[in-house]
């Protein structure tokens, strides 16, 4: 009958400690605008960032600043970490995957100095994008935690 096989499918979770806010409020015009998609941002308070899906590391900067993550049924998410953050070339940044790294939901993609970064005159908002085209609808906002699950709907 197959009734041990049915998974259930893997909800999307937050994949940061801090506050999360609508995308229009992070302050770059690129990520506001949602010109890469739509999406949110969470202002860091803690750190750690960890994969909000399953799925393979489907690009990994060098930086350490940003990461993209594809599932096995094809949305693509990517993680930006902070604004302008590039530009600090990875200092502040401990990474803990590469490029082809398969990953579970929960895993640790990168260990951010949220205390350097802003040392550097940086944002902390760091952007969650949608970058296949997918319309977010946020169902809360304010403090949220990493692995938090019911914070949007995938429309």
């Amino acid at each position: 009958m197959g009734l041990f096989n049915w998974k259930k499918k893997e909800e999307f979770v937050s994949p940061m400690t801090g506050i999360l806010h609508p995308m229009e409020e992070v302050p770059d015009p690129v990520f506001a605008e949602k010109l890469m998609g739509d999406g949110f941002a969470v202002e860091l308070t803690e750190g750690d960032v960890k994969a909000p899906v399953s799925g393979v590391i489907a690009a990994a900067f060098p930086t350490g600043h940003a990461f993209g993550i594809k599932t096995k049924e094809g949305m693509e998410v990517l993680l930006h970490i902070g604004v302008d953050t590039v530009n600090l070339q990875g200092k502040g940044f401990d990474v803990k995957v590469k490029e082809g790294d398969a990953v579970k939901q929960g895993d640790l993609l990168v260990k951010v100095d949220i205390d350097y970064v802003k040392s550097q005159g940086k944002s902390i908002y760091s952007p969650v994008i949608f970058t296949g085209g997918q319309k977010i609808d946020l169902l809360k906002t304010g403090a949220v935690t990493a692995g938090d699950g019911q914070i949007i709907k995938i429309g």
